[in-house]
């Protein structure tokens, strides 16, 4: 395969993962934001999503709507989902022939939807909840698609490793942040509705609730989220994953490439694996988190190096 095809199918999956993760993000804060309107913050979620500069988080402050906004329809802004959808529908039009047709339309449809003017109207007047449901249906119907009509190839492979190394750097990311601001807050380690909320962003409430009979306990929400194999959006599910992937990929013609790359994420893989909730905290959870997301990182540097040409 290309290098330019496999880069265009890999960053297709990695922006559609992060639209969705995003959205699914939205939708439970603002909820939440209607909840305790007088200790919720947006400051995580655009930190998290947008890289967002201190003069424009003040700017946007706790105005739920115009946070919205910016987040899902702003174009000055480069992560807003406007623009990252735009990104998905060109990567996938250089490669219309290697991706189904029902995948480009299900993608060409979700770039229309996002620039319905009723989205606007949603966001602004009506209900953003309904704006925020009509894309996430829409990021399932391209998942759907995508599963059901995409040929077990080469192709698939890359996609699915896009995907999976953005949903492990989301998950480390709100992990990170949530269990960050319990430092400057304590209070909220024992704030059922704190866990609760970042259970239901990752899609992980109701699985928690068959595994946990506790209740809410912020040890068991890290258990889940960094170390249970069997949630789809924890970091060792999307680590193990990425090496399923990645291994369909082997020939003898990049073994060199295959090798450096197959060792980073079995390192990766290894270190996750071997970890307990108990030596994460000796360890110093912040360290541990950041650790994983350089790695990650490195893990896509090599990639683009090795697999897509870039320098």
């Amino acid at each position: 395969m290309l290098s330019r095809v496999a880069s265009s199918l890999y960053w297709m999956s990695r922006y559609m993962e992060r639209s969705d993760g995003m959205l699914r993000m939205l939708k439970i804060n603002y909820a939440s934001s209607q909840d305790t309107i007088q200790t919720f913050t947006w400051e995580p979620v655009i930190r998290i999503f947008a890289g967002g500069k201190e003069d424009e988080i003040l700017a946007l402050g706790n105005d739920s709507r115009a946070v919205l906004k910016y987040m899902v329809l702003d174009r000055e802004n480069p992560n807003s989902i406007v623009n990252i959808i735009t990104l998905a529908r060109e990567n996938a039009r250089g490669v219309q022939e290697l991706i189904s047709k029902d995948l480009w339309q299900c993608l060409n449809e979700f770039y229309h939807t996002v620039k319905d003017p009723k989205l606007k109207f949603y966001l602004e007047k009506d209900g953003p909840i309904t704006a925020l449901d009509i894309l996430i249906k829409q990021g399932m119907l391209y998942s759907g698609t995508l599963e059901i009509t995409m040929e077990r190839g080469e192709g698939r492979s890359f996609i699915n490793i896009g995907k999976f190394l953005e949903r492990g750097i989301q998950s480390v990311d709100i992990l990170d942040t949530k269990f960050g601001s319990i430092d400057n807050n304590p209070n909220l380690l024992t704030d059922t509705s704190y866990w609760k909320h970042l259970l239901l962003s990752l899609g992980g409430y109701e699985i928690y609730l068959k595994a946990y009979r506790s209740g809410f306990e912020a040890e068991n929400v890290l258990e889940q989220v960094v170390l249970n194999n069997d949630f789809p959006r924890s970091v060792i599910y999307s680590v193990n994953h990425i090496l399923r992937y990645f291994e369909r990929l082997k020939a003898e013609s990049n073994m060199p490439d295959f090798r450096e790359l197959s060792f980073l994420i079995g390192r990766l893989q290894s270190s996750i694996k071997y970890s307990s909730v108990k030596t994460i905290r000796q360890d110093g959870l912040h360290d541990y988190l950041t650790n994983i997301r350089s790695e990650l990182f490195r893990i896509g540097d090599s990639l683009n190096q090795h697999y897509f040409a870039y320098s």
